[in-house]
Parts: structure tokens; sequence; C-alpha cells
């Protein structure tokens, strides 16, 4: 498979999506990110074939895409804070404060490393090593990352807090 068909991408579309909307949390900028992944992945077929899979090389480009983004924007929040003096220039997103979900809020409080894996793997369902493949880490990262985040989350869902609480000695 060396070549991107139209058909191919528009199968792998809605996954694509749904990777990029749980990564912005943001339906416009999931927008962008999908197309600019894709823009990248048409100007790049001819790596895709020393690629194992079409699927997990469009979640690699798009997870790269959005890093790099979110190093962009911390770049620029920095910048814009020494002239304003704000130390926190941008607001939470008004769909953070409305979720009423309590798992999604979980998920949301998960570092965005175990977020995007607990996505492909358990969503996506891409195996250990095409996720792997896909963020460009190794597989015992892999493993030992979503064994953290799934812990954090049976942690949160039990009502255990994350780190020991303090005990009063008498």
């Amino acid at each position: 498979m060396s070549k991107l068909s139209e058909q191919e991408v528009r199968e792998m579309l809605p996954h694509l999506q749904r990777f990029a909307l749980w990564l912005t949390r943001n339906p416009h900028a999931a927008e962008d990110l999908v197309q600019s992944c894709l823009e990248k992945a048409f100007t790049r077929e001819r790596n895709l074939a020393a690629r194992e899979s079409l699927r997990s090389w469009l979640f690699s480009i798009l997870y790269r895409q959005f890093i790099d983004g979110e190093r962009r924007k911390r770049r620029y929040q920095r910048i814009l804070s020494l002239f304003t003096g704000d130390e926190h220039p941008v607001a939470a997103s008004t769909e953070e404060m409305l979720i009423n979900d309590d798992m999604l809020a979980m998920f949301s409080q998960l570092p965005v490393e175990q977020r995007a894996l607990l996505l492909l793997i358990s969503v996506e369902g891409l195996s250990y090593k095409e996720a792997a493949e896909s963020l460009d880490i190794p597989l015992g990262t892999v493993m030992s990352r979503l064994s953290r985040a799934r812990k954090q989350l049976q942690k949160w869902d039990e009502g255990t807090p994350s780190t020991p609480a303090l005990r009063r000695l008498k």
C-alpha cells in the first residue's frame, strides 16, 4: 500500500475526527487538526510505504500535529503573559465546565499521553504495537502508561484520592 486512496481516507475520517475531538476538546479545533493531518498525509504519501499500517500512520500524524500545536500555544501564551502580566491568559472552555458525566471528567484529568493511549487502544481498537508505532514510543512505555492511566481512573472511580491523605498523629 503506497498510495492513499480516497476510499481509505473516507473510512478513516470518523476515527480521526473522534480522536482529534478527544485530544482538543473543541469541535472546531478538532476539524482543523484533522484537515492539517490529512494535508500532511497527502504531501508525504511516499512515507506510507515504509509503514505497516495506514491507520497507525494517520493517527501518528494527527497526534504529532496536536502536540506541535500545543507547544505553539504554550509558547504564545508565555509571550503574551510577558506583555499583559497575566499568568493565565486563556480561560477554561465552556465545554470543560459543563461536563456532567463523572467518567468523562475523570478521563479529561488524565495527562495527554495517557488519554491518547486509552483512546487509541480502547476506543479506536489499535493493538499495543500499533499504538506504540503511532505515538513513536516503545511498547513497554505503552504498557506502563496504559496501566497507570487505568489505575488512576479506577482510583478516581472508587473515590480514592490519587495522593495519600495525611494522618494526624497524637
